[in-house]
């Protein structure tokens, strides 16, 4: 059965590309067919796979708006597993046709994903950094969500509105919608305040923190290669296979797969 999982934080730069992207290549690295849906407007998960937006002519929002269907505008990758569906700057536009559709209209990507969800294992959706139209229709779509957090300050700022907007989903349009779990990014075990979020997140959440074993949780390091790895239009897989950063994200899936 397929799974589909949706990446969502309101808040910015906490590594929900970079997650949608790593975890995505990671999956089809484990023998996985996998498809990654970028449904962010600022197409960051499309270039971090190596295409510029010349490169199609097609994208997410051509498949929202009716003009397309999801098939028609997936493209491959260096992973011969991993597709994407490529967003554009254009799909900011949507919003304004949502509202003009007032019929299940939270329901748009749902079934454009539909026909197509049988052919992979997972599909993963880069949703954008806000809890709008588009976010609403990736978690209407998805059986479940992974929610990045930062090792920051402010990290769990905002994290009761998205579970409070996680829950008016499950309660209406999708009942199938659980919490994957959340993930601390940006760790540094040098720090003292990523320390403390990681314990704050233990604390309140620690049923739905990924682990490799029963004492030792999976978090994103910061880790420099990963920072450099979308310019080079690569997961970090694929850009260095030994930094800690694809080895935490190799991990992570691998406790999704099981």
């Amino acid at each position: 059965m397929t799974e589909i999982i949706t990446i969502a934080n309101q808040k910015g730069g906490v590594g929900k590309t970079t997650t949608a992207v790593n975890l995505s290549a990671a999956l089809a690295l484990q023998g996985k067919k996998v498809l990654l849906i970028d449904a962010d407007s600022q197409a960051n998960a499309t270039t971090s796979l190596g295409y510029s937006r010349d490169q199609y002519e097609y994208n997410i929002y051509h498949v929202m708006i009716g003009t397309k269907n999801l098939d028609d505008i997936i493209l491959g990758t260096d992973i011969s597993t991993l597709k994407i569906a490529p967003s554009n700057i254009g799909f900011v536009g949507f919003e304004k046709d949502f509202y003009s559709n007032s019929k299940d209209r939270e329901l748009i990507l749902k079934r454009k994903i539909d026909p197509i969800k049988d052919n992979y294992d997972y599909i993963l959706i880069d949703s954008p950094p806000a809890l709008g139209p588009v976010t609403i229709n990736t978690l209407s779509a998805a059986t479940s969500v992974l929610i990045p957090i930062q090792c920051e300050f402010f990290a769990l700022e905002g994290v009761a509105q998205l579970l409070n907007t996680i829950k008016l989903v499950n309660q209406t349009v999708n009942r199938q919608l659980t919490i994957k779990g959340f993930l601390p990014t940006m760790y540094s075990g040098q720090n003292n305040l990523a320390k403390q979020v990681l314990a704050d997140l233990t604390q309140h959440f620690d049923s739905k923190l990924f682990k490799m074993d029963d004492s030792n949780y999976i978090v994103v390091p910061r880790n420099i290669k990963l920072a450099e790895s979308p310019s080079f239009g690569k997961p970090i897989m694929l850009y260095d296979p030994n930094a800690t950063g694809s080895k935490a994200y190799t991990n992570l899936a691998k406790a999704i797969i099981g």
